[in-house]
């Protein structure tokens, strides 16, 4: 198992229309599903409620670390944390990242999350799995999104 999932994806869109749908909160929460309380704000947390088809009940809680724009968006989270049960607040969050450049016929994205060495070993497989497929998915709903 690798450290690290890594997602590219060629969109149709410029730079700019990407960057505003990654960065500005209520269109990350349309393509992503997510209801988020506000904007995203370097240095803060963000919060919300995942609105995804059987999901519903899960909390949305991340950092935002960087937003250098049009480049890069950064945030760190807990990933595949879905017991509501359970306090996540403990373990080390993985790292997430999207990555921006132009190409000739729009722009090209690449997501990475890194840091799944630091999951607790009994969560860690799991985890990496079930966000390598929720990176697929999202990937595709981007791409829906921006290529409209």
């Amino acid at each position: 198992m690798s450290d690290r999932i890594e997602k590219i994806i060629e969109l149709n869109a410029p730079v700019e229309r990407v960057w505003k749908a990654i960065t500005d909160h209520r269109e990350f929460g349309e393509w992503f599903r997510v209801q988020l309380d506000g904007p995203f704000v370097p240095g803060e947390n963000s919060t919300g409620h995942i609105t995804y088809p059987g999901y519903e009940h899960i909390r949305w809680q991340a950092t935002v670390k960087r937003m250098e724009e049009p480049e890069l968006f950064s945030f760190t989270w807990h990933p595949y944390a879905i017991d509501p049960d359970v306090d996540y607040s403990g373990e080390p969050p993985t790292l997430v990242e999207f990555r921006l450049e132009p190409t000739p016929s729009g722009s090209r994205l690449t997501v990475t999350e890194s840091g799944f060495d630091k999951v607790p070993r009994h969560r860690r497989e799991e985890a990496f799995r079930m966000n390598d497929g929720g990176w697929a998915e999202q990937m595709k709903n981007i791409k829906e999104y921006v290529d409209r």
